[in-house]
């Protein structure tokens, strides 16, 4: 907790982001970060609730209060060593998550709850500053050998955790850059890939080894992970959902990953052919999906100069508040109404939208979306007669999830997977149906948050450790007590 008054004496303030008309001219992170002093004392409404709901709301069981009242009492590298004794990676959770732990804030129930998300980030980025951060390789090595087959927040967690225990790890990333959506899929303006090089270069010089360009199963065969003890799969859930309507072959309908994957790579300087090219410039462009994905279209859309951007969803527009069905502590997320930073910049968002065709002209190129209102009835639709549009669009995202991992390593692996197609494993235990090959993250769970990713390649990693140590793992969770992260 932070102090015992503070919560009724100190109002809640998050960082101040900058102007749209001056953060949509390039791709920086436009946060701008509060002084050390006000996080102190937003530390400071932490309140003594007795039971600190906000554990249970983070997938990683972050010890909250602890860090809160390090940060009230100026005690930044206490609160460091707390906050990173269950989280590898604040710098990501604390840039990219929802913040599920602010849902179940107790002081949220009738106040605004404490500012969780920011206070991590704060004391991540701040023992950067101070270079508190510093590799710190293991004392020992088991002489275990590990693969992780994939780069993202799960795989990183799972090589990182399994690196602190020993073991000799190689991450296996078929793209050029390591660090899976992280690198490419979410936006610069929202993840600096300053900030994820930077923790992968902490990780390599602590002993990891990276392998860029090798995607096991194509370039690296299967056969060459019998060299390894253990393999982890965490190659996320990449297999987009499509929207195959009549039209959907015309040029300028594209996957939204498709279309931020190239951005991500255009920031970092790589260049495209005009035929490679997706770009929104001077485009009406509609984007379908109403969720992070989609709101990171709309962002970077209109950094390109996108003529006019409209969101549209399938669902009915969300209510403002909690409602019986979205009940403290639990987190709403879709289920209420929120405006992310991008669709703020100049967005138009529709709801209970249908689309219907894909419009084309004479030589195949998008024109517009031939869509109809839905009215709902519960779980169920009906088309509202009569209510037929058309939208002008040159550009369409679709931007509506993901179903399931790709299968092709799975199958020549010949692992599991389970009716929704993802990696099917013990959920105790994060083992496949193979002997000696775990799963974590996306490709186990399905899509999900970067945090529960963070939280799945811990756990994965404690159960491989158990696996090569024959039943005992050094990686198992402990809660620490304030006292003990004092001292």
């Amino acid at each position: 907790m932070g102090k015992v008054t503070g919560f009724k004496e100190f109002a809640r303030k998050v960082p101040s982001y900058l102007p749209p008309e001056q953060r949509t001219k390039n791709y920086e992170e436009f946060i701008v970060q509060m002084p050390v002093e006000e996080v102190q004392t937003q530390g400071a409404r932490c309140m003594d609730c007795g039971i600190p709901f906000c554990h249970t709301g983070c997938p990683l069981g972050n010890i909250i209060p602890d860090f809160n009242d390090h940060v009230y009492n100026g005690k930044w590298e206490a609160a460091l060593k707390s906050l990173l004794s269950t989280n590898n990676f604040p710098e990501f959770t604390g840039r990219i998550c929802p913040a599920p732990c602010e849902s179940a804030c107790v002081l949220g129930i009738n106040k605004p709850p404490v500012t969780i998300k920011n206070i991590e980030v704060s004391i991540i980025d701040h023992a950067w500053a101070q270079g508190w951060i510093k590799p710190t390789p293991p004392p020992f090595r088991s002489g275990k050998k590990v693969a992780v087959i994939g780069s993202g927040p799960a795989g990183l967690a799972a090589a990182d955790q399994l690196n602190k225990a020993g073991h000799l790890v190689t991450v296996f990333e078929r793209s050029d850059r390591l660090g899976g959506l992280m690198r490419y899929g979410i936006p610069d303006f929202k993840l600096g890939k300053d900030v994820v090089q930077r923790r992968v270069d902490l990780m390599s010089a602590e002993g990891v080894t990276f392998r860029i360009k090798a995607e096991v199963g194509v370039n690296v065969s299967v056969e060459q992970l019998k060299a390894f003890d253990a393999v982890v799969l965490a190659g996320g859930s990449t297999a987009a959902r499509d929207l195959p309507i009549p039209g959907r072959d015309a040029k300028g309908v594209y996957v939204a990953m498709d279309f931020l994957r190239q951005n991500n790579k255009r920031v970092a300087g790589d260049t495209f052919t005009a035929e490679e090219e997706i770009k929104s410039t001077g485009k009406n462009v509609v984007v379908i999906g109403g969720g992070d994905t989609g709101s990171d279209c709309v962002g970077t859309s209109i950094r390109h100069g996108a003529k006019s951007v409209t969101q549209i969803e399938l669902l009915p527009k969300p209510p403002e508040s909690r409602t019986p069905e979205t009940p403290w502590p639990t987190h709403p997320g879709p289920r209420m109404l929120s405006t992310s930073s991008s669709q703020a910049e100049g967005c138009v968002r529709d709801w209970s939208v249908l689309s219907k065709e894909f419009l084309k002209d004479a030589e195949g190129n998008l024109t517009g979306i031939r869509a109809v209102r839905l009215q709902w009835d519960g779980p169920k639709f009906t088309e509202v007669e009569g209510s037929e549009f058309i939208m002008p669009a040159e550009r369409v995202y679709l931007a509506m999830g993901f179903l399931h991992p790709e299968h092709n390593l799975l199958d020549k692996l010949g692992v599991e997977k389970d009716e929704r197609g993802n990696a099917k494993a013990n959920l105790k235990g994060y083992s496949t149906s193979v002997k000696g090959i775990f799963t974590a993250g996306d490709m186990r769970r399905g899509q999900s948050l970067v945090v529960w990713a963070i939280s799945e390649g811990r756990e994965c990693a404690r159960s491989v450790d158990a696996y090569l140590n024959g039943g005992t793992s050094r990686l198992e969770a402990k809660t620490h007590s304030l006292a003990e992260i004092s001292a």
